[in-house]
């Protein structure tokens, strides 16, 4: 879409209203999938859109569409839901012109990615042949476009790559999936590092182990740690939680609450998620919210930061053509001073936390996790001696950090939102079943 036509868009709005935010994403999405060892489909999807958010005699109004030859009737639905909108506590972006550089990165082509999908499920069958292989590889271009009636214009864009290998092996009643995936932005993902993850996951479940039900170390790997830990922290420092008085920490500012290894921090100017500018307009920048275990603060966007009398802190995003809501970029935790491999040492008897079954048994709002694992394993006198089954780790993050071992001192990229350490945890509820 022309600059032209989003500048047609505003100032059909602005003779109707009092301020006008308009936001344009356009994105193209080249999946290639293998499933059960054979090629599923090749295809290109795009998208394209538009949502026009509108203040109007003090109230909000909204409306989004994909269909860009009825600019009026796009207008004509954000003025009038405007009439029954929350009352406008905000402005919109404003006297601010950012465009960042376009990649000149030049993504693989179709072909090569069938050659390394072909190649990775030929490599898993060289391990077993009964494991039935999923690859997918996905090349997104995307851009987005805002600008306001108070001299906003921002522009960015992104040339992401994406690739997940998982495997399925059934032998009887035993399921085993698992997976590994890498996403990269101007530049090849690591296709050797997730098969070799891949084969070193199901050489570790080879042989059985058990373990009790009772009080355990536990050690997250930093996807485990990603997928419980982080999506916590996600929840309760967002400025909505604190506003709706939802999150514990909300009256905690400026007090140590966790141990003082702890620092926690979004850091908009690195890895896959970069971004200058949120989808609002409103630049990023690094933000420390924990720091040595002390609360520093929240994040937020325009609505629930002017709820709270306070600035955004440039992390209004959008999930397609919605409206914005407090989200972070790059969830990043510093690292410890003990490798990987030592903190698995130290362990005479507990367990390692490889994939989880997801959250929705916990209380997030509490800081509270109850998981299911997909993949662990048990760890004896500190040696990984095998796969546990029907197991469930519960706990709250309060009551993991003052238990903690130590960060491991290596890091690594989860997806393409989170750079974090495995986490050794001393104690935490372990129930198992067993049979």
């Amino acid at each position: 879409m022309s600059d032209s036509t989003l500048e047609k868009i505003l100032n059909l709005a602005k003779s109707r209203v009092d301020s006008a935010e308009v936001y344009y994403v356009s994105s193209q999405d080249t999946p290639i999938e293998f499933e059960n060892n054979r090629l599923k489909s090749l295809q290109t999807k795009a998208l394209q859109g538009v949502a026009l958010r509108v203040i109007s005699k003090g109230k909000i109004g909204f409306a989004s569409s994909t269909d860009l030859t009825r600019l009026d009737d796009l207008v004509d639905a954000a003025v009038q839901t405007s009439s029954i909108g929350d009352s406008a506590e905000f402005e919109f972006a404003s006297n601010l012109h950012l465009s960042s550089p376009a990649s000149e990165y030049q993504p693989p082509t179709t072909q090569e990615l069938l050659e390394v999908g072909r190649n990775q499920i030929e490599q898993v069958h060289a391990y077993n042949p009964d494991i039935l292989v999923d690859v997918s590889f996905h090349v997104r271009n995307g851009t987005v476009k805002i600008m306001t009636t108070q001299d906003l214009y921002a522009t960015r864009s992104s040339q992401i790559v994406s690739a997940s290998l998982s495997g399925n092996l059934v032998k009887g009643e035993d399921f085993l999936q698992v997976y590994s995936y890498d996403v990269a932005r101007d530049r090849l993902p690591d296709f050797d590092r997730i098969l070799k993850d891949i084969l070193r996951k199901y050489q570790l479940a080879e042989r059985p182990a058990t373990i009790t039900s009772g009080s355990f170390p536990v050690f997250f790997t930093p996807r485990a740690a990603a997928s419980t830990l982080g999506s916590l922290f996600d929840t309760i420092l967002s400025g909505q939680a604190v506003v709706q008085k939802a999150s514990p920490l909300m009256d905690k500012v400026g007090e140590k609450v966790f141990d003082e290894r702890l620092t926690l921090f979004e850091d908009p100017t690195i890895g896959p998620s970069a971004c200058e500018f949120d989808d609002e307009g409103t630049p990023t920048s690094p933000n420390t919210l924990i720091e040595n275990g002390v609360v520093n603060g929240f994040y937020w966007d325009r609505r629930w930061g002017a709820r709270a009398g306070l600035q955004s802190t440039g992390n209004g995003f959008r999930g397609g053509l919605s409206r914005p809501g407090p989200d972070l970029v790059n969830l990043c935790v510093n690292p410890g001073h003990t490798s990987t491999a030592e903190l698995i040492a130290s362990v005479k008897e507990g367990l390692i936390i490889e994939q989880v079954l997801g959250a929705g048994q916990s209380n997030q709002l509490a800081g509270e996790f109850s998981v299911n694992l997909d993949l662990g394993y048990k760890i004896e006198n500190g040696e990984i001696v095998g796969r546990v089954k029907n197991t469930m780790v519960a706990g709250s993050i309060f009551e993991a950090f003052d238990n903690l071992v130590d960060f491991s001192q290596e890091r690594d990229w989860v997806g393409g939102g989170a750079l974090l350490p495995s986490m050794l945890f001393g104690k935490l509820g372990v129930s198992a079943r067993q049979g």
